[in-house]
């Protein structure tokens, strides 16, 4: 079985944490492709930046010239997702989803602790798009940009266990999700500082991936998704 896991922004360093992560939770015999997109932001906190990503991933796996069973879309509260249902005839798994579904059957409210709190609202549209917020109990900020994830790991650990634990304390939250793909490996640490469940998006969907192609399942092609009518689209960066 080979997966894609595809980062939404162009730093490939964070591309090299994320598909290592993936590979940590990978069950034997799947091999783990970790995609950047070739054109974009460096990091992804806004729309305007997120909707770009959204071209990026497509292109990115559109691109990939080799068999795949299943892709991972490695963003937070992203957009792009269901472009990509309809162009594939694979499953396709958002991290922002997965985290969420997983943490639902291990808590009655989860928590999410993400970056700069701009992204907030793109993560509370993005789980009530996807029908999952209603036992979300909240979506908190650790102030830190997505670049810093990196850059001063430390730091990053103890804004976001400040955050998950007043999300445990004030929000009555008895899981967390961790909401960003930059944050890929840091659950374990989170886990024994809150005491609650810690989900991690990229594990979760590498899980998830994993039996829906074991299960012979894929996204439905009847309607919503179906694949893309052809046209001519004047100007369109992807092959």
């Amino acid at each position: 079985m080979r997966i894609l896991v595809v980062n939404v922004n162009t730093t490939a360093a964070i591309t090299h944490t994320i598909a290592e992560q993936a590979r940590s939770v990978a069950a034997p015999g799947t091999e783990i492709v970790g995609l950047t997109p070739r054109f974009g932001a460096e990091s992804v906190e806004g729309n305007f930046e997120s909707y770009m990503a959204a071209i990026g991933v497509m292109d990115a796996v559109m691109a990939y010239d080799q068999p795949f069973d299943a892709v991972i879309q490695a963003g937070y509260g992203e957009h792009g997702r269901e472009g990509l249902q309809e162009l594939l005839n694979v499953p396709v798994v958002d991290i922002t989803e997965a985290a969420a579904s997983v943490a639902m059957l291990l808590g009655h409210a989860y928590s999410v602790v993400t970056t700069l709190d701009r992204t907030v609202p793109l993560i509370e549209d993005r789980l009530r798009l996807a029908g999952l917020y209603q036992r979300c109990a909240s979506v908190r900020a650790s102030g830190l940009a997505v670049l810093e994830l990196e850059q001063d790991p430390s730091r990053a650990v103890a804004a976001i266990v400040a955050q998950a634990e007043q999300a445990v304390r004030d929000d009555k939250a008895e899981v967390i999700c961790l909401g960003c793909g930059g944050m890929a490996g840091l659950d374990a640490m989170i886990r024994e500082s809150t005491g609650v469940p810690v989900v991690d998006g990229v594990t979760a969907a590498v899980a998830l991936a994993e039996s829906l192609v074991r299960l012979g399942l894929s996204t439905s092609k009847v309607r919503t998704y179906a694949t893309p009518r052809s046209k001519r689209v004047a100007g369109w960066p992807l092959g």
